[in-house]
């Protein structure tokens, strides 16, 4: 019973956060999304799905379609978007 009500804890506390890259940073990176099932702020979100990778310079972040800074913090369900900076002609 004890390990049930662990495992149970286990599956409340976790979170499932999506995570999309987008333009220039989906190519560098290889991938166009993934899940976490763990992240505090937009930035661990960038941590974890880049393995550490610096932060680019004018990076711009999305949580659930509104611009964010990276130390926005995340709920469960909130998707994140990571993309480099708009530039026209």
């Amino acid at each position: 019973m004890l390990s049930s009500n662990f495992k149970l804890a286990e599956t409340i506390n976790q979170m499932s956060i999506q995570v999309k890259f987008f333009a220039s940073l989906r190519e560098k990176l290889g991938q166009s999304d993934m899940e976490l099932t763990a992240a505090t702020t937009a930035q661990d979100a960038w941590n974890q799905a880049t393995q550490n990778k610096p932060v680019p310079d004018n990076l711009l972040v999305a949580i659930n379609l509104d611009y964010a800074k990276l130390d926005t913090p995340l709920q469960d369900g909130d998707e994140v978007a990571f993309f480099p900076p708009v530039t026209g002609g």
